[in-house]
């Protein structure tokens, strides 16, 4: 064998191998971040079960604040009753 044939083979054995190194290192990152993704997944369905029965909730809040503002509005009316009747 010549010189420049080892040459071009060590040549194509480094590319090689530094296709390798980077292959693999691409290779784990993907794998760590599938295993990141199934935890975020996991949360993600953890936050859905727990919202689920906001709905429910939120419509009888907004029940209670509906009448609130009907109790506050007749309470203002009253006041601006108060005050017309004060600055008489």
């Amino acid at each position: 064998m010549s010189l420049l044939t080892i040459l071009t083979l060590v040549a194509v054995a480094l590319v090689v191998l530094v296709l390798v190194v980077y292959l693999v290192g691409i290779a784990y990152y993907l794998w760590r971040a599938d295993r990141h993704l199934a935890k975020l997944v996991g949360g993600l369905r953890a936050i859905q079960g727990n919202a689920r029965p906001l709905p429910e909730h939120l419509s009888t809040i907004n029940g209670a604040f509906k009448a609130l503002r009907e109790d506050l509005s007749g309470t203002r009316r009253h006041l601006e009753g108060v005050s017309r009747v004060l600055e008489e």
